[in-house]
C-alpha cells in the first residue's frame, strides 16, 4: 500500500479532552461545567470536589495533555510532518470553543480530532461525537468558515498501547514483595444502563468489552494468567447501578477471603495519571489496602510514553492510507467519525441517560 502524507489531507490536529481545574478558585466552576444541567447546588459541589482540593485544586489532566502533545509534535518533526497541533477541553480552560476559532483564523479546514479515551460507549466515544457537533455550531455562530473534523478511532487494542501497558506491568510485577498477589486492571465506571446500549452494529456493553478484551491482551503479553477486571471512581445516586465490583471493595474480599497480600494495579482504562488515578487509586485505594496490610503496586499510565505519541502519528496516518486497523483483539473496534457524526446509525444514542461517566 502506498502511504500518503497526512498533510494532503488534513490542515491540524486537535487534541480533545475532559478538562480540569488549575486552582482552588476554579473548582466549583469547573464541577459546574461537568455536572451542567443536574442542578447540583454549588454547596454540594464544593464537597465533591474534596479530592481536588486536596491536592491544592488543581488536577493534572492539562499538564499531561500538553506533555502529549509536546511528544506528538516531536514525532511529527521527526517524520518531516508539518501538522499544528491544537488543545481544547470540554469543561474548563483551554476550551475547545478557544481552541477552534484559533483553528479558523488560522485558516484550518480539514483536521484530525485525538480524543483522549481509548474505548467506546457513551462517555469514552459517542459525547466526544457531541463535542465536536457543539465545536462546528460554534464556529458557524461566531461567523467562522466551517471546519471539516474527523475524529480517529479507538485504540484500546492498538499494538502499541498493549505493548507499552505490558510494558508497565511487568516492571510493578518485580517491585511485590509479598506471596499472594492479584492483578487487577481497573478503569473508569458507569451505570450499567449506559454499558447496555447497543453501539455500532448492535454491540451491547462495548465499553466494558473493551476494557476486558485489552485486559486480557496485556496480561497476555505480560506472561499473567490470574487477573481480574475491577472498576472504581463512581458517583451519582447510590440505588443506580453501575458497573462492579469496586475496586477498593475487591481489595477488601481479596485480603479478608483469599488471604491475598499484595495487589498489582493496572489503570487500563486511563491515558494519563489525572485525578481519578492520584486520588481513587495512589489515595483511596493505598490508605484502604494499608489498613488491611496489602501492598499497592500501581503501573504507570502510557500517555507520557514517547511510544504513544507515536500511535497517535500512526493512527492519523492509517486513516490517511485507508489502512486495516492495527488490532490485536476480537472485539469491535469503532472507526473515524467525521463531523461528529457516530460510526453508524444509533451508535451510543441513549437519550435521556447523560449521566457522566
Amino acid at each position: 500500500m502506498i502511504s500518503h502524507s497526512i498533510t494532503e489531507e488534513f490542515d491540524a490536529l486537535l487534541v480533545l479532552s475532559f478538562g480540569g481545574p488549575e486552582a482552588e478558585e476554579e473548582v466549583v466552576p469547573f464541577l459546574e461545567n461537568v455536572t451542567r444541567g443536574r442542578g447540583i447546588p454549588r454547596e454540594r459541589l464544593a464537597v465533591v470536589g474534596k479530592h481536588y482540593f486536596h491536592f491544592g485544586g488543581k488536577s493534572p489532566l492539562n499538564d499531561l495533555n500538553r506533555e502529549i502533545i509536546a511528544n506528538v509534535e516531536g514525532v511529527l518533526a521527526d517524520r518531516g510532518i508539518e501538522l499544528p497541533v491544537y488543545f481544547g477541553n470540554r469543561n474548563w480552560h483551554p476550551f475547545g470553543e478557544d481552541a477552534v476559532e484559533r483553528m479558523a483564523r488560522d485558516g484550518v479546514r480539514k483536521a484530525l480530532v485525538f480524543a483522549t479515551s481509548a474505548w467506546g460507549g457513551y462517555s469514552a466515544c459517542r459525547q466526544y461525537d457531541e463535542d465536536i457537533v457543539r465545536l462546528r455550531e460554534h464556529l458557524s455562530a461566531q461567523g467562522h468558515e466551517p471546519i471539516e473534523f474527523t475524529k480517529l478511532r479507538h485504540f484500546f487494542d492498538h499494538p502499541a498501547f498493549v505493548s507499552a501497558m505490558a510494558r508497565g506491568l511487568k516492571e510493578g510485577l518485580s517491585q511485590v514483595t509479598k506471596d499472594e498477589v492479584r492483578v487487577l486492571f481497573t478503569a473508569h465506571s458507569v451505570p450499567t444502563a449506559h454499558d447496555n446500549v447497543a453501539g455500532a452494529e448492535g454491540d451491547k456493553n462495548l465499553y466494558s468489552r473493551q476494557v476486558a478484551e485489552a485486559s486480557r491482551l496485556v496480561a497476555e503479553a505480560s506472561g499473567v494468567g490470574d487477573y481480574e477486571v475491577v472498576w472504581q471512581s463512581r458517583s451519582g445516586n447510590p440505588s443506580t447501578p453501575w458497573l462492579e465490583p469496586d475496586i477498593v471493595d475487591r481489595t477488601t474480599e481479596l485480603a479478608t477471603n483469599e488471604g491475598v497480600e499484595a495487589v498489582v494495579v493496572c489503570p487500563i482504562g486511563f491515558v494519563s495519571d489525572h485525578m481519578e488515578v492520584i486520588w481513587d487509586l495512589d489515595t483511596e485505594l493505598k490508605a484502604a489496602a494499608d489498613s488491611l496490610g496489602v501492598q499497592v503496586v500501581r503501573t504507570p499510565t502510557v500517555g507520557p510514553t514517547q511510544d504513544f505519541a507515536a500511535m497517535i502519528v500512526d493512527l492519523a496516518q492509517e486513516h490517511v492510507d485507508g489502512a486495516d486497523p492495527a488490532t490485536l483483539g476480537a472485539v469491535t473496534v469503532q472507526g473515524c467519525t467525521v463531523n461528529g457524526e457516530p460510526c453508524a446509525a444509533g451508535c451510543c444514542d441513549i437519550a435521556g441517560l447523560r449521566t457522566k461517566a
